[in-house]
Formats: structure tokens, sequence, C-alpha cells
């Protein structure tokens, strides 16, 4: 969700503090609050099947989710 039309203005860090990358329905207290969508393959996959239950065509369902791999979520750690 496009943090502009989080209702909530964002998730939480740990520290209480807005997250200024994830929304409130992803992140909550420094955590994300659907562990089983630990890669972008499933997340695609939840987030396509979502729309389309919203009447979303697949074709357009497919577009719309197609940059999930590319989010910051699932960039690799480098420490």
């Amino acid at each position: 969700m496009p943090l502009k039309k989080d209702d909530k203005g964002g998730g939480t860090n740990k520290d209480g503090s807005k997250s200024l990358k994830y929304c409130s329905r992803c992140f909550l207290d420094g955590e994300f609050q659907n562990p089983e969508l630990d890669n972008a393959i499933k997340m695609q996959a939840f987030v396509k099947e979502k729309l389309k239950s919203m009447g979303f065509p697949g074709f357009i369902a497919g577009l719309f989710t197609k940059g999930i791999p590319k989010l910051e979520r699932w960039k690799p750690n480098e420490s």
C-alpha cells in the first residue's frame, strides 16, 4: 500500500516511531505482520489472488504485482 493512502500514516518501528518505508497493515512494532509471506514470490501470489478476488482480471493483477520483487523489503541485507 502506498504510504500516502495509509490512514495511520505508516507502520511502526520497534521504538514506536513511524516507519517511513512500510504501511501499517504490513509492519508493526518493527516486525512484518505476515511471517508466512517470507519472499517476493509468495507475496506476489498473495497480492495477485487478493486483486483477483476484488474483481481485477488476472492479466491486470499480474501487471500490478510485477514490481514486488524490486521492493526494498526483498533486497538482500548487506551488513
